[in-house]
């Protein structure tokens, strides 16, 4: 069981991010102590914050008085939600808050169940309730409390973890969020892109795709980025998510940094020499658009495809996940440009390579033989899920750093806190 600590000066902000949940129906007010509640057993936000105000008025001068908690067990831990309210209140009592006010919500918004609890840490007469070695204690009072309840340790976990694939978005899978931050999140440590379309051509791979918004605020112009799922057809399955649900890697600003420091990079990129004369060689050997796409695919190149509703191919990029560098085709060589394409695989007309000046070239087995496997057509704009999966396990292992489980609504409400409360101190 892992428990993150916070700390902020705004009571209402941590009841309305868990009172928010409770609206959804995406959590729910497990237990409290010493907490109002309404006769009919429900609860508001003005009732359970006149519930502390007792402590807060004593406030001598603590600046952070609100403590806000989440005890978090294994995803595969198997927790009653008796086995919640008594682990709220042990865990408050091995912390000193056992004589506190406190409320307990249980979130169920994302795959793992989880408790938070809101307190205060000023006593009804204004005294600081000790924070000293507070880590310290709280992983030890974790430690303790998952002896007792049989929950596996946090400890063991780390050692003996074992990642989770990097994979495609299963629209049908569910929890959508955790799905798309399990990829954009770690896309940028990879992978090399230059504009918002060769990193939609990227996340295409994963059936995700991204748009930025623009606006005005306070007349100041904004600009943003929302995230979609998408379908086997390249269709939005999903509600937008915003770009901060994910953290400040996947937000409009970062990305931006991203497209210039991969220009840098790529501008005298060897990798960009290689690539192109093993798409050169392949239209020379390919029959045709699967054929040519199958044969990169096996030297690990995805090939990304777009069309307009009247089939006309206006864009193509190519994935090279073994530099892990993503192009378009008319960034690589005129005679690689979607015009190039739709001529051969609209019109007939194959282009011809002249391969003046020998070049290196992605080694193969299968690159100079015809496919004779593999017929599934690839004319959507999205790759199956089990093509993309595969082309992904084999460079990375199949294994990245797991994020499964995480609740990125909390991270962002964590740094939000942290930085109203060092708006304040300036």
């Amino acid at each position: 069981m892992v428990a993150k600590i916070g700390r902020g000066k705004s009571l209402f902000g941590a009841l309305t991010y868990n009172m928010d949940k409770v609206n959804n129906n995406t959590a729910t007010v497990l237990t409290g102590q010493k907490i109002i509640e309404s006769p009919d057993g429900t609860f508001t936000i003005p009732q359970i914050a006149n519930s502390f105000q007792v402590h807060l008025a004593a406030n001598r001068k603590t600046e952070k008085p609100i403590v806000h908690i989440s005890l978090n067990p294994d995803p595969s831990d198997k927790v009653s939600d008796n086995d919640y309210k008594r682990l709220a209140k042990d865990y408050m009592g091995k912390m000193g808050y056992g004589k506190q006010p406190f409320i307990v919500f249980k979130h169920n918004d994302i795959e793992r169940s989880h408790i938070h609890i809101v307190t205060v840490c000023v006593d009804d007469e204004g005294r600081k309730i000790s924070d000293n070695f507070e880590k310290r204690r709280s992983m030890a009072s974790c430690r303790e409390l998952e002896r007792d309840y049989n929950l596996k340790g946090a400890v063991e976990k780390k050692h003996g973890q074992i990642n989770l694939v990097f994979k495609p978005v299963d629209y049908k899978a569910g929890d959508i969020k955790s799905q798309i931050a399990a990829v954009i999140r770690y896309l940028p440590k990879y992978y090399q892109y230059t504009t918002l379309g060769t990193y939609n051509a990227l996340l295409s791979l994963f059936n995700i795709t991204a748009e930025e918004i623009k606006g005005q605020y306070n007349g100041t112009a904004r600009q943003g980025l929302v995230y979609f799922a998408l379908n086997e057809k390249g269709e939005k399955t999903s509600n937008p998510f915003k770009a901060s649900l994910f953290g400040k890697s996947a937000g409009y600003s970062e990305l931006q940094l991203h497209f210039n420091k991969s220009r840098e990079q790529l501008q005298n990129s060897p990798d960009r020499s290689t690539l192109k004369t093993t798409i050169e060689k392949t239209i020379q050997a390919a029959t045709g658009e699967d054929d040519f796409k199958v044969r990169l695919k096996n030297v690990g190149i995805n090939t990304v495809v777009r069309r307009t509703a009247d089939n006309r191919i206006y864009g193509i990029t190519f994935i090279d996940h073994e530099s892990r560098s993503v192009w378009n085709g008319s960034q690589l060589a005129k005679n690689l440009s979607a015009g190039v394409f739709n001529d051969w695989w609209n019109n007939d007309s194959k282009p011809k390579i002249d391969l003046q000046t020998p070049g290196s070239e992605r080694s193969a087995t299968n690159t100079n033989q015809s496919i004779t496997q593999n017929k599934t057509s690839e004319n959507q704009t999205n790759p199956s899920l089990s093509n993309a999966a595969n082309a992904l396990s084999d460079i990375f292992g199949g294994l990245v750093p797991q994020t499964a489980g995480e609740d990125y609504e909390e991270d962002e409400f964590a740094r939000q806190m942290k930085k109203r409360s060092k708006g304040r101190k300036r």
